[in-house]
C-alpha cells in the first residue's frame, strides 16, 4: 500500500476536485486476473464493437486496444499497409519536429527557459488538471452528426446512421485511400470498417442472391464487381468467431455473380462482339478476381486450336524429302503461318482484356501445348525410327525454328517479358521430352562414325600392305623367307648396285618434295587440302599413292625384298591421314553445332547439353589420338628401326629417306594437333562450353592428354630417327672419306706448284653437314621450341661422337691437317647456326684438337705441352683422350718417344 502524499502548495485554491479526492484516498495496487500477454492475444479475436466496449473499462485496456501494431496487422492482412511509406512519413515528421526545435532555439527560447524556475517534480497532477480544464474550455462544441474518422465517434450498432446511398462512389475507393501513417493505423482501419462492414454483414445475412444491399446500391456490374472485390479484401481482416462461414457465403455470392458475368462474356464470344460485350465483361471479371475465368474461356474456345490441321502436316517433312533424308521447309512454313495467326490474335486480345499481355502469353502457352507439340512429337518419333541422321537434323532444326517463332511474336503493349528468355522457356517445354534421347543419340552417332572411319582407314592400310607384300613375294616360299631373312639382306648388301631398284631414291625425292610443301593449301573448291598423300585406296591390284606397283613382280628374291622394304619406308608418311582427321573434325563440328544450340536453354537442360558437347570433343580426341595417330607413330618407329643404310644403293640425296618421311609424319601430326587446338578454342572455349581456366574440365584434360601423347610419340620417333641419322653419318664417313684426304702422298715440287694447295673441307664433311642440317631444318616450325632444342642438342652430341670416332680411324699427316682443320671449322660453323652455346663448346674443343696434327715433328715438346694442357680444350677432352688423338698422326712413331719423354718427364736424369 502506498503512503505517498504530495505537500500542499502555497496559494493553491481549496476547491473540491478529483485532485482532492485522490489526496484523501489511499492508493492501493491492484493486479489483473490474467497476464497482459494473454489479454493482448484475446483482443485479436473480439469483434470491433466489443473491442471498443472493452477499451472503456480502464486506461490500461484502452492502451491495449488502441495499440497501433494491432491495427497495422489488420491493414497488412488486407494489403493496405506500406511499410516504406510509413517509414518515409515518420522520417518527414521527425525532420519537421527537429526543424521546429531548431527554429525555437534560434528565436531565444532557451533564455526564457533559463529565467523560469525549474521544478524537480516528475509528474505534477495539479498542472495536468489545469491543462485539461483549459483544453475543455477552448474546445468548440462537437457536432451531433456522427463521423467515420475513427472509433471515438463511431456508432457501435452494425447499421450506420448515414445511408450508403448518399455517396456510394466514395465507398468503392476506400481501400485505395488508406494511408500508411504510424500512430494512425486505428483511424485508417476505422474508415475502412465504417465503409465496408455494413455491406459485409448484410451480405452474410442475405438468404438469396437478390437480398444483399450491395446489388441495390450499385446497379451496374462494374461497380458491383468492384464492391465485391473490396468485400473479399475486407474479409481477410475478419478474425472473429464464425469467419469461415462468413467467408464461404461471400465466396458463394461472388461465384454466382461471376457465373452470370461469364455467361454474358460467352454470348459476346459466340457473336464475336470484341469491342462490345466481350470487352465490357472481361473488364468486369478482371475487377472481380483478376479475370482468369474469362481468359480460360477465351483460350479454350478459340477456333485456332480446332483448325490445327490447316497449319500443316508434320509428315510432309519426310514425304517431300528423298529416301533416308528430311527437309525442314514444310516446318518452316508451319511456324511462319502459326506466328502470323498468333500476331493477329495479339491485336484482338489487346482490344478485349485490360491486361492483354498476360492473356496473350497464356494463349501462346496453349498453342505450344495443343499445336506445336502435336506437330513436333510425331515428326521426331517417325524420324528416329526411320533414319538416325535425319532425326538429329530434325531435332536441331525444329528447335531453331521454334525459337525463331517465339522471337517473331508481337505481344500487346505493356508486355514486360523478354522474348529471348520466353523463347527458351517455350522451346524447353516443347523439346524437354526429347532432349535426353537426342543428346545421347548425337554422341553415339558421332562415336560410331569416327570409329568406322578410322577402322576403314586401318583396314585399307592393312589390305594395301598385305597386297604389296603378296605382289612382291608371291613367287617365293614365305616360310623359307622367314628362315633366311637376315641372310638374304646380307646377300643384298653384297650384290652390285644395279640389282637394287631405284625405289629408294624415288621415295626420298618425293618425301623431300612433300616436306617443302608441308602446309595445308586451299583447293579450288575452297576446302583445305594437304600436300600429304591421300587416303589409301584399292585401285586394280592395289596401288599406293606416289609408289605404283610395277606391271610385273620381280622374279628374283633379293629384288623383291629390296622393293618391299622401299615400299614400306615410303609408306611411313601414310600411316595416318590428315584427310581422315579433317573429316572427323568437320563431322564433330556439325554434331557439336547442333547440340550446342540447347546450351542456351540454361538450367539443368543447358548443363546436360554442355556436358554432351564436351563429350563429343573427348570422343574426337580419343579416337583421333589413341586409335589413329598413336598407331601410326608406333608403326613409323617400327619401320625406322628396320632401316639399315648399308642396304641402300643410292646415298646421293641430302636426306635419309625414312627419317625425312618420319619428319613429314611429324608435320602431319603437328597440323592435326593445331586443328584440335583451333577446334577447341573456336567451338568450345569461345562458345563458353568449356572453361580453359578449369584444370578439371574434361575437354581440357582430353586436349592435354592428346598433346602429351603426340609429344611422347614424336620424341620416341625422333630418338629412333637420330639413330638412323647417325648410322647414315657413320656410313658416309666410312664410305666416302678417302685415305689420302688427311694423309696425302708426297707430290713432286712441279706438281705442287701447278695444282696449288687444297685447303677446303673434304667432300665427306660437306655431305655430312648437308645431311644433318637438312634434317634439323625440317623440324623448324613443326614442333615446339623445347623439343626442337632437345633434338638439335642430341643430334649435335651424337655428331660430335661420330666425328671423334671417325678422326680416330684416320691417319693424319702434317699436310693433311689443313683439310682436317677445314672440316672441323665447317662442323663448328654449322653448330653455330643451332644457337646452342653448350653444344658449341664441344666443337670448339674439337677444332682446337685438330691443331695438334699441324705441329711439325721437330716441335715434339710443344706438342706434349698442348696435349697436357686441359684448359686449352675447356674440359671437354682429358689429356689421355688428346693423347689418343695424337696417336693418329702419320709420323707418330717418330715423335712418340719425344712426346712421352716431355709429358712424363723421361728426360730427367739422376745426378
Amino acid at each position: 500500500m502506498s503512503t505517498f502524499k504530495r505537500a500542499p502548495q502555497r496559494g493553491a485554491p481549496q476547491t473540491a476536485s478529483i485532485l482532492g479526492a485522490l489526496r484523501a484516498t489511499s492508493m492501493a495496487d491492484s493486479k489483473t486476473a490474467l497476464p497482459a500477454e494473454i489479454l493482448f492475444s484475446i483482443l485479436d479475436y473480439l469483434p470491433i464493437p466489443d473491442l471498443l466496449r472493452f477499451a472503456r473499462t480502464s486506461w490500461r485496456m484502452r492502451e491495449m486496444v488502441y495499440d497501433d501494431t494491432r491495427w497495422v496487422a489488420r491493414l497488412k492482412s488486407m494489403g493496405c499497409w506500406d511499410e516504406l511509406e510509413a517509414r518515409r512519413r515518420f522520417e518527414e515528421a521527425m525532420k519537421r519536429k527537429r526543424d521546429a526545435t531548431n527554429q525555437a532555439t534560434a528565436n531565444g527560447a532557451p533564455s526564457q527557459a533559463r529565467g523560469r524556475q525549474v521544478s524537480t517534480t516528475i509528474f505534477d497532477a495539479a498542472a495536468e488538471e489545469e491543462q485539461r480544464r483549459k483544453a475543455q474550455a477552448e474546445k468548440p462544441p462537437q457536432s451531433l452528426e456522427p463521423t467515420t474518422d475513427g472509433f471515438e465517434t463511431l456508432s457501435l450498432n452494425p447499421s450506420q446512421s448515414k445511408s450508403p446511398y448518399e455517396d456510394p462512389t466514395a465507398l468503392l475507393e476506400v481501400l485505395k485511400n488508406v494511408r500508411s501513417i504510424r500512430g494512425y493505423a486505428r483511424q485508417e482501419y476505422g474508415k475502412v470498417y465504417g465503409a465496408l462492414a455494413p455491406f459485409y454483414f448484410d451480405l452474410v445475412r442475405a438468404k438469396t442472391h437478390t437480398d444483399p444491399i450491395v446489388f441495390k446500391v450499385f446497379r451496374d456490374p462494374e461497380r458491383q464487381a468492384q464492391m465485391l472485390s473490396n468485400l473479399q479484401t475486407f474479409s481477410r481482416s475478419d478474425w472473429t468467431e464464425g469467419f469461415q462461414s462468413r467467408e464461404a457465403k461471400l465466396i458463394n455470392m461472388m461465384t454466382i455473380f461471376e457465373s452470370a458475368v461469364l455467361r454474358e462474356f460467352e454470348q459476346g464470344y459466340e457473336f464475336w462482339d470484341v469491342d462490345g460485350r466481350m470487352r465490357r465483361y472481361a473488364h468486369v471479371l478482371h475487377t472481380l478476381n483478376g479475370g482468369n475465368a474469362a481468359t480460360d474461356l477465351f483460350i479454350q474456345k478459340h477456333p485456332m486450336l480446332d483448325d490445327r490441321g490447316v497449319l500443316g502436316n508434320p509428315m510432309d517433312c519426310s514425304n517431300q524429302a528423298p529416301r533416308d533424308s528430311i527437309t525442314l521447309e514444310p516446318s518452316r512454313i508451319f511456324f511462319e503461318l502459326l506466328a502470323r495467326k498468333a500476331n493477329e490474335q495479339s491485336d484482338v486480345i489487346g482490344r478485349i482484356f485490360p491486361r492483354p499481355a498476360n492473356v496473350f502469353w497464356a494463349f501462346v502457352d496453349k498453342v505450344r501445348e495443343e499445336i506445336i507439340m502435336e506437330y513436333v512429337t510425331p515428326l521426331l518419333d517417325e524420324c528416329h525410327d526411320r533414319h538416325m541422321p535425319s532425326y538429329l537434323k530434325a531435332v536441331s532444326g525444329l528447335f531453331e525454328q521454334c525459337m525463331q517463332f517465339v522471337r517473331s511474336l508481337e505481344p500487346p503493349k505493356g508486355s514486360e517479358r523478354d522474348l529471348d528468355e520466353y523463347a527458351k522457356e517455350i522451346s524447353l517445354r516443347v523439346f524437354e521430352p526429347h532432349l535426353d534421347l537426342y543428346l545421347q543419340e548425337e554422341l553415339d552417332n558421332f562415336t560410331r562414325y569416327a570409329e568406322r572411319e578410322v577402322g576403314d582407314w586401318e583396314q585399307k592400310l592393312s589390305e594395301q600392305d598385305a597386297t604389296v607384300e603378296s605382289f612382291y613375294m608371291g613367287n617365293f616360299n614365305r616360310q623359307a623367307d622367314k628362315n633366311d631373312f637376315l641372310s638374304s639382306f646380307k646377300k643384298v648388301a653384297m650384290m652390285p648396285v644395279t640389282v637394287l631398284p631405284n625405289a629408294f631414291g624415288a621415295g626420298t625425292k618425293q618425301a623431300s618434295t612433300a616436306t617443302n610443301s608441308s602446309t595445308l593449301r586451299p583447293s579450288a573448291a575452297g576446302t583445305p587440302t594437304s600436300s600429304r598423300p591421300q587416303s589409301p585406296g584399292l585401285v586394280g591390284t592395289s596401288e599406293r599413292s606416289g609408289s605404283p606397283l610395277p606391271s610385273e613382280a620381280p622374279n628374283d628374291e633379293l629384288k623383291a625384298k629390296a622393293a618391299l622394304m622401299a615400299n614400306r619406308l615410303e609408306g611411313i608418311k601414310s600411316l595416318f591421314s590428315i584427310e581422315v582427321a579433317l573429316d572427323l573434325v568437320h563431322v564433330a563440328k556439325e554434331s557439336l553445332g547442333r547440340a550446342s544450340k540447347f546450351v542456351a536453354l540454361g538450367g539443368q537442360a543447358g548443363e546436360e547439353a554442355r556436358e554432351q558437347c564436351e563429350g563429343m570433343f573427348v570422343v574426337l580426341v580419343r579416337i583421333l589420338g589413341q586409335t589413329h595417330v598413336k598407331n601410326g607413330f608406333t608403326k613409323a618407329v617400327d619401320h625406322l628401326s628396320r632401316y639399315n643404310p648399308r642396304e641402300i644403293s643410292d646415298h646421293s640425296q641430302t636426306g635419309v629417306a625414312p627419317l625425312v618421311m618420319f619428319i613429314e609424319l611429324v608435320n602431319v601430326g603437328d597440323i592435326i594437333s593445331q586443328m584440335i587446338d583451333v577446334f577447341y578454342e573456336q567451338q568450345l572455349a569461345a562458345a563458353k562450353i568449356a572453361d580453359r581456366n578449369d584444370f578439371l574440365d574434361p575437354a581440357g584434360l582430353a586436349k592435354k592428354k592428346f598433346e602429351q601423347m603426340l609429344d611422347e610419340n614424336v620424341a620416341a620417333g625422333l630418338n629412333k630417327g637420330i639413330d638412323v641419322l647417325m648410322d647414315e653419318v657413320e656410313y658416309l664417313c666410312a664410305t666416302t672419306q678417302l685415305p689420302t684426304d688427311f694423309n696425302p702422298s708426297p707430290a713432286s715440287e712441279e706438281e705442287g706448284i701447278s695444282k696449288g694447295p687444297d685447303i677446303g673441307p673434304t667432300t665427306t664433311a660437306k655431305r655430312v653437314t648437308e645431311l644433318v642440317a637438312s634434317h634439323t631444318m625440317m623440324l623448324v616450325g613443326s614442333t615446339e621450341k623445347t623439343m626442337l632444342d632437345v633434338f638439335n642438342s642430341e643430334v649435335g652430341l651424337r655428331l660430335f661422337t661420330a666425328v671423334c670416332k671417325h678422326v680416330k680411324r684416320q691417319r693424319v699427316s702434317t699436310d693433311g691437317a689443313i683439310k682436317l682443320i677445314a672440316d672441323m671449322n665447317m662442323y663448328f660453323d654449322y653448330i653455330r647456326t643451332l644457337k646452342n652455346q653448350d653444344l658449341l663448346a664441344y666443337f670448339k674443343a674439337l677444332r682446337e684438337l685438330s691443331q695438334i696434327y699441324l705441329i711439325d715433328a721437330r716441335h715434339a715438346k710443344e706438342m706434349a705441352t698442348i696435349i697436357a694442357d686441359g684448359d686449352r680444350f675447356g674440359g671437354i677432352f682429358r689429356a689421355e683422350e688428346v693423347y689418343e688423338f695424337a696417336e693418329r698422326r702419320a709420323d707418330w712413331f717418330s715423335v712418340k718417344r719425344d712426346v712421352e719423354r716431355a709429358m712424363y718427364g723421361l728426360e730427367c736424369q739422376i745426378m
